[in-house]
């Protein structure tokens, strides 16, 4: 019974239908998996995924200086600040143990 969606701007398709679809999102930095389900405290769960290995903190605990990665987590927060769990995981067991607890433990 859980809704939820993928972003799509890595998808593709055509460059005219692209850019269609680039004109139709807030910002290029969406999360790539939503949730549409509360759970415990939270409205929904946002996941930013990133492949195994993907450095995304430095080891005092700032984003690194990527600008992409800047963007995203800036998104993250703005979906936090609105009562979402809204989170950047790394690798696809990161991904499925958070989708598990988030889904499955209430």
């Amino acid at each position: 019974d859980v809704i939820f969606t993928s972003e799509s701007s890595g998808i593709r398709v055509p460059m005219n239908q692209a850019r269609q679809l680039k004109k139709m999102r807030s910002c290029s930095a969406l999360p790539d998996i939503w949730i549409a389900e509360p759970r415990k405290s939270y409205r929904g769960l946002f996941l930013e995924v990133k492949k195994q290995g993907t450095i995304i903190y430095k080891k005092d605990g700032t984003i690194r200086s990527d600008q992409h990665l800047q963007a995203q987590e800036e998104v993250l927060h703005r979906l936090q600040q609105k009562g979402y769990l809204a989170i950047f995981v790394v690798g696809y067991d990161n991904a499925i143990a958070i989708l598990d607890h988030y889904l499955n433990d209430q």
